[in-house]
């Protein structure tokens, strides 16, 4: 059985990708006391004495105000911590999986969905320390894939001290009865966790590099969940347009998936996840 090294398992995404994978692999998911991955020599250490196969880097500072008031502490976390992982991985040939995310397309001026090969200043820190991490990444480890994953919403599964998320925040809205306000100048590809999770496997056997990792969407927030009503059968009469978020710097993170689609690899439709979803819950 091959082992799989997680870091972040105690967050969204890495406790998902443990709990999915440990009937195939050995998880081993060091909480932050047993490895500082700003640490690069405790790093090597742990490496060269758990040996993965496989390791998902998954822990960062990715509260976007967080990294704004904490720079100095989320750079070294999210820059310097990403680099120690991949390093230490090539060192052991081991494959390295750095989650990365859609806001290193923040403040881009593209309309259309985005190609991972653009020229980006992207108008966050977090999304600069992304992008960076990145770079870095594949130039001490080209073997590293780096997947640039958007929002996720879990439709099974909501764990103790978890936030909401936004099918979860929809349906809650829905029994409620309240009005369901949502942005007009906001795009983005809105994934089914349980996508990225069937999905991730797919990825040790494709070649280093940067590739975008979530479902498909070109249209704004409201538009998107309107039609994702209108297909679901569900009322629309509590849907309004929220144009004061981000009218006055228009948010446009959608991502092309062609290059991840050449692999084998496909997501589904923002709207058709959201269908599916909305389809397998309870009758409203």
């Amino acid at each position: 059985m091959k082992r799989m090294l997680i870091t972040g398992a105690s967050g969204f995404l890495g406790s998902r990708i443990a709990e999915f994978y440990a009937p195939e692999y050995e998880i081993y998911a060091p909480a932050h006391g047993e490895l500082d991955i700003t640490d690069g020599i405790r790093v090597r250490r742990m490496f060269e004495a758990q040996k993965p196969d496989i390791v998902i880097h998954c822990a960062a500072v990715s509260d976007v105000g967080r990294c704004e008031k904490e720079p100095e502490r989320s750079w070294k976390i999210n820059v310097g911590g990403s680099v120690s992982l991949a390093k230490a991985a090539g060192e052991i040939q081991a494959k390295c999986i750095f989650c990365s995310s859609d806001q290193v397309y923040f403040g881009s001026s593209l309309s259309g969905p985005h190609r991972e090969e653009e020229e980006l200043s992207p108008g966050n820190l977090y999304g600069q320390e992304k992008l960076k991490a990145e770079q870095e990444c594949l130039s001490a480890n080209p073997d590293c894939v780096l997947l640039r994953l958007s929002w996720m919403y879990d439709v099974k599964t909501k764990r103790e001290g978890e936030h909401s998320d936004f099918f979860r925040t929809l349906m809650s809205q829905l029994k409620n009865g309240t009005d369901i306000k949502l942005p007009v100048f906001d795009r983005r590809g809105i994934t089914d966790v349980g996508e990225v999770l069937q999905n991730l496997e797919k990825t040790f056997s494709i070649p280093g590099g940067v590739y975008n990792f979530g479902s498909p969407n070109r249209e704004d927030t409201y538009t998107t969940v309107r039609e994702v009503f209108t297909q679901a059968g569900l009322e629309i009469s509590t849907l309004q347009k929220n144009r004061e978020a981000f009218g006055e710097n228009p948010r446009n993170l959608t991502m092309c998936q062609e290059k991840l689609n050449d692999f084998g690899i496909f997501f589904s439709s923002t709207v058709d996840g959201l269908v599916r979803c909305f389809g397998s819950m309870d009758k409203i």
